[in-house]
């Protein structure tokens, strides 16, 4: 039995011992969800599959969190509050949601915080920034924190005062007596000393009833500045005396190097050249002349032949990983082919998710200097001391010999788990004995990143004439086991991930595999509700137990108004829901198929969120449209293109994303605010419903059922 933690997903980890899965559940209770029925899981991962994790955390389960009040605050003589944490920002808004955290607990404004993140050399160890859990793990830790301060605070106060503790309270930076009238300054009391207070795990914090800096549309911190440009990222970077690099890239994937003459490159003014095994670089303070130096530069490279996105479906089903040991008990199988030949409606389907690339506004960026054998890195990561540890192992040095800072980063989507271009800009810095940077051309992103996994799943199910689920098939392949459990209520359910070989190099994306689950699972719902005859709505509610995810779907669509009639041919109305790290989403859809052949119209898209107690409403409303938006693409259009280990769709000229064009006319949040469960995060999940709702409005409106991803309606 796999550990159990406090989220609902598997999550892959790269332990020292190997790869290894977790499944952890979170807001429900997982053994009331699967009891009664049959289930089975199947999670066996090589190096190959979809890194669910992307290799998360460095060394190996990481480390405990400190529990001295210094090590997360520190208060100045002249009051400023300092946050630390692990966690960066990616343009998720954690910035903000986490000082509100803050604040909140200090009894000040946020304006007061100031918030140090991803800071190797200065804040606490962190596994990372990735599956939602910036909100449901480090926002209840700054509660904390922050909470322990504001009790610190009081106690100092009440010993300088000789005062009932009870008549004290914190406000605006001040500790006031309310009986008395005095007042004193943070700052005063911590005379700027570092707090050695040990956070206890019983600190009273104050409930989510209660918030009065949470639940409000705090401004984004930084906003003027980032509007204004003057805010800067990783690629916005300079240190002084610092160089500008290149890499010279091989022709395919999996290339090796067969010979190199870097002669003429070298006689080049100005321009420094390493190469270290298959690593080519130049670099040069002119970063004009990167170009020419690198064209000079004569290599041969040794290819071998590899399969094309033509063969790409059949090639994953034939080609599994070594780990992949087969589907697990027979009894269970049996039991699922009996419930499903009693069945009075049946449906069976493959559904395919293609590779699509991240695209993120700010490609890599890494800037490196070393300093009497110290190793300084800045660069766009959401893995900062896993960046570190790669850069320990791949130089040889102890940990207290590398730092690595993380700059706000122009958003990643999961794509930004690895150091590469961090060891890339390092090894040419140590060669070139100054600061270098490097900065990843779109096309370069587009090539050498990972992608979101491709996928095959192949569905199974059966039915009762009155509606209820008997009998539900569910197999993965590739594209990973996050959200593979369905949320219903199913008595024979089995729910299988295979590993295989995958032709491109594959890792974590906006959502994980719970996108291309949900993706088959919701379309499928359709396809079994067709089959013995129920409105989609219905036969959904039909198969809920769960009383959230019946609340989303209810809200979802009587603010759609999914019973009114069709007013026009080829309009169609979808639906998909669910539940994946905490949060549970139900999205509604309106399309429009012109009979003339032109691209389906998306004309409105109505969806419920719940993923707890509400930080920001503001920001969270622009994470569920901003997901809507995004998932357009994978919907619709987004596929990478590739032959024998060659990128043919590198560019955003010939890779189409979603445009200005493509946003629905009509876009809607509706954010359920419960107050007695804790906060889940919100980056990832929104996304999921799209896909599916659009598939099905499709149907809907012509009859016709488009199983892949992107749709190719």
């Amino acid at each position: 039995m796999p550990e159990i933690d406090n989220e609902i997903e598997f999550e892959r980890y790269e332990l020292r011992s190997g790869p290894a899965y977790r499944f952890t559940p979170d807001r429900r209770d997982f053994f009331k969800l699967v009891g009664g029925g049959i289930i089975l899981f199947l999670a066996l991962a090589p190096e190959s599959e979809a890194q669910e994790g992307g290799r998360r955390g460095g060394g190996g389960r990481g480390e405990p969190l400190p529990q001295n009040l210094g090590a997360w605050l520190h208060i100045g003589e002249d009051g400023a509050i300092t946050v630390y944490t692990g966690k960066v920002e990616v343009g998720q808004n954690s910035r903000t949601s986490l000082t509100q955290a803050a604040a909140e607990e200090l009894h000040t404004g946020p304006e007061s915080i100031h918030l140090v993140m991803g800071d190797t050399d200065l804040v606490p160890w962190d596994a990372g920034t990735f599956g939602s859990q910036t909100t449901p793990r480090m926002a209840p830790q700054i509660h904390k924190v922050a909470a322990a301060g504001r009790e610190m605070l009081l106690d100092l106060a009440t010993e300088k005062w000789h005062a009932d503790r009870s008549a004290l309270v914190c406000e605006n930076g001040r500790v006031r007596n309310t009986a008395s009238g005095q007042v004193v300054t943070f700052g005063e009391l911590t005379k700027g000393q570092k707090l050695t207070r040990t956070i206890a795990p019983d600190t009273p914090v104050i409930p989510a009833s209660q918030w009065k800096i949470g639940d409000t549309n705090v401004e984004k911190v930084g906003a003027r500045d980032i509007v204004t440009g003057k805010h800067r990222y990783a690629y916005d970077v300079a240190r002084p005396g610092m160089l500008h690099g290149r890499i010279v890239r091989p022709p395919a994937f999996h290339a090796k190097l067969a010979s190199v003459d870097t002669k003429t490159a070298e006689q080049m003014p100005g321009i420094t050249v390493v190469h270290d095994g298959d690593f080519i670089g130049v670099a040069s303070a002119d970063p004009q002349k990167l170009s020419a130096a690198a064209d000079a530069i004569k290599a041969q490279w040794k290819t071998e032949q590899q399969p094309s996105a033509r063969e790409l479906f059949s090639y994953l089903k034939s080609h599994p990983a070594e780990a992949n040991r087969g589907a697990g008990a027979e009894t269970s199988a049996s039991a699922i082919d009996e419930a499903i030949r009693n069945s009075d409606g049946k449906a069976e389907a493959t559904y395919t998710i293609a590779y699509i690339a991240h695209t993120p506004l700010e490609p890599r960026a890494a800037v490196a200097e070393w300093n009497n054998g110290k190793l300084t890195v800045w660069t766009g990561s959401q893995c900062p001391f896993r960046i570190r540890d790669e850069l320990v192992e791949a130089f040889g040095l102890s940990r207290d010999r590398v730092r690595v800072l993380i700059p706000d980063t122009g958003s990643a989507y999961g794509g930004k788990h690895n150091g590469e271009a961090a060891i890339e800009a390092a090894r040419l810095a140590k060669a070139a004995g100054k600061p270098v940077k490097i900065n990843w051309t779109r096309e370069e992103e587009m090539t050498w990143a990972y992608f979101r996994p491709a996928g095959v799943i192949e569905v199974r199910s059966g039915a009762r004439k009155d509606g209820a689920i008997t009998a539900w098939d569910f197999h993965n392949y590739n594209s990973g086991p996050s959200g593979l459990k369905s949320s219903y209520h199913i008595p024979n359910e089995r729910a299988e991930f295979h590993a295989t070989q995958s032709p491109l190099r594959q890792g974590s994306y906006r959502g994980l595999a719970a996108t291309a689950n949900h993706f088959a699972r919701e379309s499928h719902m359709d396809e079994l509700a067709h089959a013995v005859g129920m409105e989609p709505l219905a036969f959904r509610l039909n198969n809920t137990t769960d009383a959230l995810l019946r609340r989303v779907y209810e809200t979802a669509s009587e603010r759609f108004g999914w019973s009114k009639a069709k007013t026009r041919p080829g309009q169609g109305y979808g639906i998909a829901g669910g539940f994946e790290k905490g949060g549970y989403f139900a999205c509604c859809v309106e399309i429009a198929v012109p009979p003339s052949g032109a691209p389906v119209k998306i004309e409105r898209v109505v969806e419920a969120f719940d993923c707890g107690p509400v930080i920001n409403p503001e920001h969270l409303k622009n994470q569920v449209e901003g997901s809507i938006i995004q998932g357009l693409g994978g919907a619709l259009f987004e596929a990478i293109d590739f032959d024998n280990g060659r990128i043919l769709n590198p560019k955003l000229s010939k890779y189409r994303v979603p445009r200005f064009s493509d946003v629905p006319p009509h876009i809607e949040s509706i954010l359920i605010d419960p107050k007695d469960v804790p906060s889940a995060g919100a980056g990832e999940t929104p996304i999921m419903g799209i896909a599916p709702a659009i598939a099905n409005a499709v149907f809907d409106a012509a009859g016709k059922r488009i199983r892949s991803m992107p749709l190719k309606v």
